[in-house]
């Protein structure tokens, strides 16, 4: 019984101490890297609506130089469309009360407080919060 007991310390592996100090090295690291990520994915979302808003003003622009007898007032969303616009996926851009407007569909609203955007028919670009 001796022999065999022996036998069984000269096989190779992980001790449970060394394994659970991998886990909490790997916890840790995670703690760290999650919220980065998070706020990484939020400022990129925020920089997608505000280069999707650009685009539908350079739609709206485009679209006004092909029918110059329409003015920015009546512009809708069909004739950005028409302009060339595709709206970016995750990204709900629309005109309406003569602003173009790029808002993050997930309608969360990231911790600078700025989830939306609106474009004049100036070209000016806001960024709007709550």
């Amino acid at each position: 019984m001796l022999m065999k007991l022996r036998e069984k310390r000269d096989q190779k592996g992980f001790t449970l101490i060394e394994l659970m100090i991998v886990i909490a090295i790997i916890g840790i690291l995670a703690a760290i890297a999650i919220p980065n990520f998070i706020k990484y994915k939020k400022n990129a979302q925020n920089v997608a609506a505000k280069a999707s808003a650009k685009n539908a003003y350079t739609s709206a622009m485009a679209y006004l130089a092909d029918c110059p007898s329409k003015d920015w007032i009546n512009l809708t969303d069909a004739m950005l469309l028409e302009g060339g616009f595709r709206n970016t996926e995750g990204i709900d851009t629309t005109f309406g009360n003569e602003l173009i407007t790029a808002t993050r569909e997930d309608g969360e609203v990231p911790d600078d407080g700025l989830y939306y955007y609106e474009v004049t028919e100036a070209g000016s670009i806001t960024e709007r919060g709550n």
